[in-house]
């Protein structure tokens, strides 16, 4: 099967296990004309701060920008549904000439006397930066005016990449965090850093640490709460899902606040229950170990019974990898390999040295591994590996199913639970009705083998 070499600039950031000693390049702006998988400045901060679900969220912009980012993650709220509606200033031609404070101080009056929001998020985009409103001004004006935190996220897009979003939503959000009452929250208390709640699962992750005598404060971000928040720096442990989104957060609140923090995964079996088991041996109490394990028995005694089945099914079967953050990557080849899958492609947007150091360990020799990709690059190592499932986001799909290859959702915008114990039986679930399928036979490359046949 012939396949497209990658552009000779990008070769330093693709590195195949095995051939030499590894030395990938990464965490640097993308090459332009590549046409890279990552998104903007704007987009990363939105992503982080979108689900909380009571705040008003407005982007300073043209409408385009957020329209983009209209309900751009699967995350479910509890109460309100304020986060849902995309509020824009709708920056025209007259506003980039003569300015747009006017304009975002007069929308900013208006929605927030309408919704009532507990706080006000307000975005700034790439035209914002170039005619130089004064968000910080506005802001601040009408927040003593309102009586509410109306908080600048500096967001424009000529910071490098997603990942700066990741910050500015941070630093956002650290604006917050300390103005609230602490009184009353347990010794043995955590942070969620990092859920995002897609499909529920903040809830069924809050359940899990509940039933081991754990209180979680608050949730950052997925179905949050800005009073949660504020009151978020009387929790003993910052737990930490993903590295790239919520990480600075986490830095700050430790160099403020003194809380210490810890990486997490939940997704699979194995990090879900690393995850139960960290959190209860960094409070040292030996009933909440022993409650941790009565959890991960318990789960486990109802999952593993019908992941066998789809183990013989799948064994044997070739994945690849391509995701926002690394710490997904980690979790994703440990799962697949419960299934005895073999993952012959591993990359992400936004990982950094450590991250990739990490999967080159854990993957097999001959594995590509590769930061910050592109199409042309994806399409080539799909063809070149002969891949039955490519796990990525909502603008890898075109690239799998153009291929004929299966696709497994495991992005922002999905509406299917992934994460704990049963999260990994619809994980199994979902990979297995998907590469499974008959329609396979029937693409190109799969109708040539079976002719051959």
């Amino acid at each position: 099967m012939s396949t497209i070499p990658p552009l000779k600039t990008r070769s330093a950031q693709i590195h195949r296990k095995g051939e030499g000693a590894f030395a990938l390049d990464c965490n640097k702006d993308s090459l332009a004309g590549a046409v890279s998988q990552r998104a903007c400045v704007f987009c990363g901060s939105r992503v982080v701060l979108y689900p909380i679900a009571d705040a008003l969220h407005l982007v300073h912009g043209p409408i385009g920008c957020a329209v983009y980012t209209w309900d751009i993650r699967g995350a479910l709220s509890s109460g309100p549904e304020l986060h849902r509606l995309s509020f824009s200033t709708d920056l025209q031609e007259i506003d980039v000439i003569f300015g747009g404070e006017k304009k975002l101080a007069k929308a900013l009056d208006e929605l927030i006397d309408l919704h009532k929001p507990k706080a006000a998020f307000v975005y700034s985009t790439c035209i914002v930066g170039i005619i130089g409103d004064d968000l910080e001004a506005v802001c601040r004006k009408m927040s003593r005016e309102k009586g509410i935190p109306v908080l600048p996220v500096q967001s424009e897009g000529f910071k490098g990449n997603k990942r700066a979003g990741y910050q500015a939503a941070c630093t956002a959000m650290a604006r917050l965090v300390g103005t609230g009452d602490t009184a009353n929250i347990s010794s043995y208390s955590i942070n969620i850093l990092g859920d995002f709640n897609l499909a529920g699962e903040i809830w069924l992750i809050r359940d899990y640490f509940r039933r081991i005598g754990i209180e979680c404060v608050a949730n950052i971000t997925g179905d949050g709460r800005v009073a949660d928040i504020q009151r978020s720096h009387g929790a003993a442990l910052n737990v930490v899902q993903c590295s790239g989104a919520t990480s600075d957060l986490a830095k700050i609140m430790e160099e403020r606040y003194g809380i210490p923090s810890i990486r997490v995964s939940y997704f699979g079996i194995e990090d879900m229950a690393e995850a139960l088991y960290s959190v209860a041996r960094h409070f040292g109490d030996p009933k909440l170990i022993k409650k941790a394990r009565q959890v991960v028995k318990e789960e486990l005694e109802d999952l593993l019974p019908e992941l066998t089945g789809y183990r013989k099914s799948l064994s044997g079967k070739k994945a690849a990898i391509y995701v926002g953050g690394a710490f997904k990557a980690f979790s994703l080849v440990k799962a697949f390999r419960l299934l005895d899958m073999k993952v012959v492609m591993v990359g992400s947007q936004t990982g950094t040295r450590e991250d990739y150091l990490e999967l080159e360990e854990i993957t097999d020799d001959g594995t590509i591994i590769v930061d910050d990709s592109n199409p042309l690059e994806l399409s080539s190592f799909l063809k070149e590996k002969d891949v039955d499932l490519f796990v990525g986001g909502v603008k890898e799909r075109p690239i799998a199913y153009k291929l004929g290859v299966a696709f497994c959702d495991h992005n922002h915008e999905r509406k299917e639970m992934l994460a704990g114990f049963s999260g990994m039986l619809n994980f199994a679930r979902e990979v297995y009705s998907s590469v499974m399928s008959p329609v396979w036979q029937f693409v190109p490359r799969r109708a040539e083998e079976n002719n051959h046949d």
